[in-house]
């Protein structure tokens, strides 16, 4: 009876396509499809390597997670410089509400993780629309900790819902207005 031999360290051959890259992308699709962050086994499985090949490019699972939350984060609406921060603010709001919504169990991970990649990229974000006001350092921090607060809520509320539909992206309208009311430089 032959065993097939596996051999460890980076993949040779056909498996030499195999990269970082096209793992997050697979792990990415695995989780719009499944609904949740996918495991080591169900990934090599969907790439047809050994499980042991994953980890020549994640050090382990949590490194793995981080470079997924962070990548899928990273799709997010990118602010353009503008007068209207209120509106480049909403567009943030709205792509990473939408995210979430795409990405089943996505907020979940990213909750219970130690580290702070994804958070770092909608906070740069954050900090790059509200520039302009000049806001002292702890107003923007809590401005941001609010609507972080408030987005993780409402795609919370949208995942509990028996029916998704109910819970419109419009919704978000007047408590977004109330936070730019807040932020404005003559109110703080």
């Amino acid at each position: 009876m032959a065993v097939n031999e596996k051999k460890r360290g980076r993949p040779v051959g056909k498996l030499s396509q195999l990269c970082a890259e096209s793992i997050l992308e697979t792990a990415k699709y695995l989780m719009k499809r499944d609904g949740k962050v996918p495991t080591i086994r169900s990934l090599a499985a969907k790439l047809n390597v050994d499980p042991m090949a994953i980890y020549y490019y994640f050090k382990n699972k949590n490194a793995l997670l981080e470079a997924l939350t962070t990548s899928l984060v990273a799709e997010i609406y990118q602010p353009q410089e503008s007068s209207n921060w209120q509106a480049e603010l909403k567009r943030l709001c709205v792509s990473y509400i939408q995210l979430l919504r795409e990405n089943n169990g996505l907020l979940q991970t990213m909750l219970s993780m130690s580290s702070y990649g994804p958070a770092q990229v909608f906070t740069e974000r954050y900090q790059t629309i509200i520039a302009p006001l000049d806001l002292n350092k702890k107003v923007a921090k809590d401005g941001l900790d609010l609507l972080a607060d408030y987005l993780h809520g409402f795609a919370f509320s949208t995942s509990c819902c028996h029916d998704a539909n109910l819970i419109k992206t419009e919704m978000m309208n007047g408590p977004l207005e109330l936070i730019c009311n807040a932020l404005e430089p003559s109110r703080t």
